[in-house]
């Protein structure tokens, strides 16, 4: 009888334990600390490019106000001492940190930065459920994140923090400048408006009522069936294998996405794509409203063989226009770059890091 009253007594302290701890768990939701979610990360260099001697590499992870942890890439100059400037880094839109944001990452760490390059909320190594969704809010909040993160870091001074976006992120880096008051240099390369695209097709194509409506309608009833199934139909990565009569910029992407010069096993865009509907929110919500009163510096950079070079040329008008502080704007065009040349430099290695390396200097005092 006494040893099941020791049985029961033991069954209820510990009852009683995980009362208080479910206690400090509501008061600490209430008061609103966060736990970050752990994350498994790859410690192997599975990187596109390959690793440099002259900075130290790390894997870290921060959260964003969503509480979606994200993962990231850090790289610190060797020998680097006292709070160095920082640029958080990501991009291009369905593709990972193991990618090209690493390789800009790496490579301005080389010159004396303290870098991220982070892959996005729902995608690559980082945290969010569903998987491989977008949102032009979330997916700008993570760039705030990153900026969060490298602010109370120990090596960073938090007054000289900037950002760099690739293809469909450098459009979510010009956003994130003009929201947030911290970053103080922003580099948009290769840049897509996916607000713009998403609405009006490629070239503005599709910019009728009709068009949208037909592609909305599709989208939504592609939600019904999701549903209905409990899964999320994906969208298909770049096309494979690549039809003879390919648009030029399609093939762009193969050569860069699809063969052993970027492909990556956690690329959405090397792969399976996203989820059918996981960019639907930006049929509605342009991205680039209120650049013309972004006050910090911002470069953009294109190539002039880019298909999508309309998109940094109009984003750079818009965003000198009526703006008080348009002396600290600038578009540079490299001429014969495509699109995917600006990932990787391309055969000509056309990435102007010393551009880019000047322009952070200058600013980020």
């Amino acid at each position: 009888m006494r040893t099941l009253f020791n049985v029961f007594s033991i069954v209820a302290a510990f009852a009683a334990v995980i009362v208080v701890l479910n206690a400090d768990v509501a008061v600490a939701q209430q008061e609103g600390t966060f736990v970050m979610e752990e994350l498994k990360l790859t410690q192997d260099w599975d990187k596109t490019f390959p690793k440099s001697d002259k900075v130290n590499h790390c894997k870290v992870m921060f959260h964003n106000r969503y509480g979606i942890t994200l993962a990231a890439d850090m790289y610190v100059p060797k020998g680097a001492e006292g709070k160095l400037p920082a640029i958080a880094v990501c991009g291009p839109f369905g593709a990972v940190k193991e990618q090209c944001s690493g390789l800009y990452a790496q490579t301005l760490a080389e010159r004396g930065f303290l870098t991220i390059a982070f892959d996005p909320s729902f995608t690559g190594e980082s945290g969010g459920q569903p998987r491989y969704m977008a949102s032009p809010d979330i997916n700008t909040e993570d760039f705030q994140a990153a900026v969060d993160f490298l602010s109370t870091n120990d090596k960073v001074d938090p007054n000289r923090i900037g950002i760099l976006g690739i293809c469909g992120w450098g459009g979510l880096a010009i956003n994130a400048a003009a929201l947030d008051t911290r970053i103080k240099a922003t580099v948009a390369s290769t840049m897509y408006d996916m607000t713009r695209v998403s609405a009006n097709g490629y070239f503005d194509s599709e910019n009728t009522e009709a068009a949208r409506f037909a592609k909305k309608e599709a989208l939504n009833a592609q939600r019904t069936a999701d549903y209905k199934s409990g899964s999320y139909k994906r969208a298909g990565g770049v096309v494979d294998p690549l039809p003879e009569d390919a648009p030029f910029f399609v093939k762009d992407y193969y050569d860069y996405y699809k063969t052993p010069r970027g492909y990556h096993k956690r690329s959405l865009n090397s792969n399976e794509g996203w989820n059918a509907i996981g960019c639907l929110s930006f049929f509605n919500q342009p991205i680039l409203k209120y650049s013309n009163e972004i006050r910090s510096a911002v470069l953009v950079v294109h190539g002039d063989k880019a298909h999508s070079c309309y998109f940094g040329r109009d984003a750079y008008a818009n965003m000198v226009k009526d703006n008080p502080n348009p002396e600290n704007k600038e578009l540079l065009i490299i001429p014969g770059a495509s699109h995917t040349d600006l990932y990787d430099g391309g055969e000509k290695k056309v990435i102007p890091f010393d551009k880019l390396e000047d322009f952070y200097k200058t600013n980020l005092k």
